[in-house]
């Protein structure tokens, strides 16, 4: 073979070498890239991580402030310890309403659990693990009333009255409110039946 032809070869050698490894390395930079500069999309939640994540969610969202019974300390109504999120205790006598001061004020009971305004006088829910709360939920039933405001969160069921603001939860992500219908589920149970609201025309 004379020396041009051997010369030839080796360059042809040399360069496909080179190819190849200019590949790798384009291949090799590309992936590292790509797996650095995607977005970072958060694995779901194990159950009990989830069930800590709602427990934090409810515990920081004021669902405390109007679904649990209250007793008095000298720093003011504190939540009942026996009673949490239970909502309006079924037999406790509804105090007197000035209907003169509906005018200008919406009203509170001292446990911040009822509440009287131009609506009428609606009473928080119980949303313990009970079947009297929400023991027979489902998640979707949870996700429509937070989502859509409905009652039991049944479809075509009456809104939520105020003060539930449900407006305001309604911007949570999914995962956060299944975090917290998982939460509640895992509540102590709490039998209370609750109230029916009372409409403005039925005030005494």
């Amino acid at each position: 073979m004379d020396s041009n032809k051997l010369s030839l070869q080796v360059n042809q050698q040399l360069a496909t070498a080179t190819l190849l490894l200019t590949l790798i390395i384009f291949g090799t930079t590309l992936i590292s890239c790509q797996e650095s500069g995607k977005p970072t999309i958060p694995l779901p939640l194990g159950q009990e991580e989830l069930i800590k994540r709602g427990k934090y969610l409810v515990e920081t969202s004021a669902c405390h402030d109007c679904h649990s019974p209250k007793v008095m300390t000298p720093n003011g109504p504190e939540p009942d310890p026996k009673k949490l999120l239970s909502g309006y205790p079924e037999n406790m006598p509804l105090p007197e309403i000035n209907k003169q001061a509906l005018k200008d004020w919406v009203l509170f009971n001292q446990h911040l659990t009822s509440a009287v305004g131009p609506w009428g006088v609606s009473f928080a829910a119980n949303i313990t693990s009970d079947e009297t709360g929400i023991g027979n939920w489902t998640e979707k039933q949870f996700l429509t009333a937070l989502k859509k405001g409905k009652y039991k969160g049944l479809e075509g069921s009456r809104s939520l009255l105020p003060p539930m603001p449900w407006p305001i939860y309604r911007n949570m992500n999914d995962e956060d409110i299944k975090a917290i219908f998982a939460y509640l589920k895992t509540t102590k149970p709490v039998r209370n039946i609750v109230p029916a609201p009372i409409a403005p025309e039925q005030i005494r």
